[in-house]
């Protein structure tokens, strides 16, 4: 298994989660998140909570199958790049193990 995070423009979240559930992902997580980096962005401001981030940024995260990490990060890609600096950025992990929290087992995936 692997870990798919997804840093986007908090623009681009709706367009990019209707086409991983067109493509049949279902399950993911979504937050917003603040990031810094090379590029200010032109709408940046200095957060209130942190003072060194300049950018909002959502993250997506997922857990899927080895062989669909290229259609996933096709699709944030495609649907996420506005070809401007500063889009975002996608990690792809391993996954030793998970557990279910209703069982305390191992899920097999």
């Amino acid at each position: 298994m692997k870990e798919i995070k997804a840093f986007i423009r908090p623009n681009k979240v709706n367009d990019i989660v209707h086409h991983l559930k067109d493509a049949g992902f279902e399950n993911m997580t979504i937050s917003s998140a603040e990031g810094t980096g090379k590029l200010q962005d032109e709408a940046a401001f200095v957060s209130q909570k942190f003072s060194v981030t300049d950018s909002p940024m959502a993250k997506i995260e997922m857990v899927i199958e080895k062989a669909k990490v290229n259609t996933v990060v096709s699709i944030i890609s495609e649907f996420g790049k506005t070809l401007n600096p500063g889009d975002g950025i996608i990690y792809v992990s391993n996954v030793e193990k998970a557990y279910r929290v209703k069982t305390g087992l191992e899920n097999g995936f």
